[in-house]
């Protein structure tokens, strides 16, 4: 295991085809993170959900996971399960996202994700941030579509609690999912730190990676 600095993430942007997506995939990773830059910005784009419920506890979430941040968060209103039937409506707010920032790391869903949302939301990103570092997190489900991620994040054991604990406080509407509880969250992390090395982890796929070994 290799350890390797990304560098200042003073720019981040993070999606997600559902509300609560990016605090499952990637929630100790934007704790870390902000808690080590203060004032970084974080754009957030989640593409169904709007103007309910659901849009009220993606604000109240990603403000508590991204403290101290300036985060810009646009909730969407497109069907939960019929992304593919929205295409051009998902594909122009991914655009806009990408005209209004310039994004030091991208955190969204995998490309081989079984649930089509997450999948074709992660299709559309590989095109529109083509020069981006993009760390693609993983959602645990029924699916069994976990894979070998390439990269990963350490957490503390305190932020992996904490992750838990605003997943739980955060998302009361998801409470019913069997798959939705402490085990399961902190059960992956857990397998994703043994892999590198640490108590806790997040792990994501990279597809591609620019090196500057000599800067």
């Amino acid at each position: 295991m290799i350890g390797l600095s990304a560098g200042r993430a003073n720019r981040v942007v993070a999606v997600g085809a559902h509300c609560d997506d990016i605090a499952i995939g990637a929630g100790g990773t934007l704790l870390t993170l902000c808690r080590a830059r203060p004032g970084v910005r974080v754009d957030a784009l989640v593409l169904s959900g709007g103007g309910g419920e659901r849009e009220q506890e993606e604000r109240a979430a990603l403000a508590a996971f991204c403290p101290d941040a300036d985060l810009r968060l646009t909730v969407l209103k497109l069907p939960d399960g019929r992304m593919p039937a929205h295409w051009e409506e998902a594909k122009a707010a991914v655009e806009e996202l990408r005209e209004r920032t310039e994004p030091d790391l991208v955190l969204a869903p995998r490309t081989d994700d079984a649930h089509q949302d997450h999948r074709g939301l992660a299709k559309l990103m590989t095109t529109a941030f083509r020069d981006h570092l993009v760390l693609r997190y993983e959602i645990v489900k029924w699916d069994g579509d976990l894979g070998r991620p390439s990269a990963y994040q350490p957490l503390t054991p305190e932020v992996a609690e904490e992750k838990v604990r605003l997943l739980q406080e955060h998302y009361p509407s998801q409470q019913h999912r069997p798959w939705y509880d402490r085990e399961a969250f902190l059960g992956l992390a857990r397998i994703r730190g043994i892999e590198c090395h640490a108590r806790y982890a997040e792990a994501f796929d990279v597809a591609k990676l620019t090196l500057n070994l000599g800067g």
